[in-house]
C-alpha cells in the first residue's frame, strides 16, 4: 500500500473514531515490559527503558508502541496511593500517546482484601484482569519481551 493511501486510512480511522485501528497501522515496533517488584530503582529502569526506546525510534522516525504491564508487587508502580513513581508515569504517559500502563486486577482485589480498603489506580493505569494474561496476549500479537 502506498503511503499516500496509508495516510488517508489512517485520517479515515482517526475521524471516525477507530484510533485504535489507526494507530495499529502506523506502529512499527512493539515492546511489552514488565514490572512485578515493588522496587521502586526496578520501577525507574522499566521507565528508563520505555524512554530510552521511544527515543531510539522517534530519531529514527519510526513508530513504537510500548505497554508497561504491572502485577503482584509491582502493582504499587501504578497505585495512586504508594507509587514511588507517580509523577513520572503522568509526564510521561503525557508525552508519549504510544506509551500505555496496564494494572493488574487479580492483585489489585488480593490487595484490597488483605489491606481491607479498596486499592486506588492511577489515571494513567488500565485495568486489565490479569498482567500474566496481558504479557502472554501481547507477545502473541508480536510484542518483544523485557523484564528489567
Amino acid at each position: 500500500m502506498n503511503s499516500f493511501l496509508s495516510r488517508i486510512i489512517v485520517s479515515a480511522c482517526l475521524a471516525l473514531g477507530f484510533a485504535g485501528a489507526a494507530s495499529a497501522q502506523t506502529v512499527q515496533h512493539k515492546l511489552a515490559i514488565q514490572v512485578d517488584d515493588n522496587n521502586p530503582a526496578v520501577m525507574n529502569l522499566a521507565l528508563n527503558n520505555a524512554q530510552n526506546v521511544i527515543e531510539y525510534y522517534k530519531a529514527k522516525n519510526e513508530t513504537v508502541d510500548v505497554q508497561v504491564v504491572t502485577f503482584g508487587p509491582g502493582l504499587h508502580m501504578l497505585r495512586a496511593d504508594t507509587s514511588p513513581v507517580k509523577a513520572r508515569v503522568s509526564e510521561m504517559s503525557l508525552a508519549n500517546k504510544n506509551l500505555h500502563f496496564s494494572a493488574c486486577d487479580n492483585t489489585r482485589v488480593k490487595m484490597s482484601k488483605a489491606e481491607g480498603k479498596d486499592i486506588p489506580i492511577m489515571e494513567e493505569g488500565q485495568s486489565v484482569p490479569s498482567g500474566v494474561i496481558t504479557l502472554m496476549e501481547l507477545q502473541g500479537k508480536g510484542y518483544a519481551y523485557l523484564r528489567p
